[in-house]
């Protein structure tokens, strides 16, 4: 099939404001919610996301795919939040146009896994067994993922340290 350039720019134009269309909130809910989130910038990459809120107020940063048309992280990765020198509270998991879908949070003291609600995850008390399931998974693939950046960034004791975390995760879903 052949394709000229008229028809090309019609399908880029098409494309286009599909995007923008796809963009837009559905609904006052969905454009009320989009303004409550709070948002925040890797202080080293300037890449925009939202963190749930038990990572705190300080400085955060992602690891994962940065969209250089937008600024905003998107697929799976982990935000982690630092404290000097001293990683704390880290979201293993998926953002889609910046914003948390699933995943999971590690806060030193354990685990909580599910869905993002606009503030947190995993914080619903209905939350199904695949939904938990599914953020382990979704974590471990995020986890994974990290370590092999950090393998190619010739960064040993990261990558190490991620491919734990991975296993850690992977763990989780060991049960009878």
């Amino acid at each position: 099939m052949q394709f000229h350039a008229k028809s090309m720019s019609q399908l880029a134009l098409g494309i286009g404001s599909a995007l923008v269309c796809a963009a837009m909130p559905v609904s006052a809910g969905a454009a009320e919610a989009s303004a409550s989130l709070k948002w925040s910038t890797d202080p080293s990459t300037q890449c925009r996301f939202v963190a749930p809120e038990s990572l705190g107020d300080g400085p955060k940063y992602w690891t994962g795919f940065c969209s250089s048309v937008t600024g905003v992280a998107t697929g799976v990765g982990t935000i982690v939040a630092r404290t000097a020198n001293q990683a704390g509270p880290a979201f293993y998991g998926e953002l889609r146009a910046g914003v948390p879908i699933i995943g999971v949070v590690s806060d030193g003291a354990g685990y909580r896994a599910g869905l993002f609600d606009g503030k947190e995850i995993g914080t619903s008390k209905e939350a199904e067994r695949v939904d938990i399931d599914d953020s382990f998974k979704v974590a471990e693939r995020a986890a994974m993922q990290v370590s092999a950046y950090y393998a190619q960034q010739k960064n040993t004791a990261s990558a190490k340290h991620y491919q734990g975390v991975a296993k850690q995760f992977a763990s989780q879903l060991e049960r009878d």
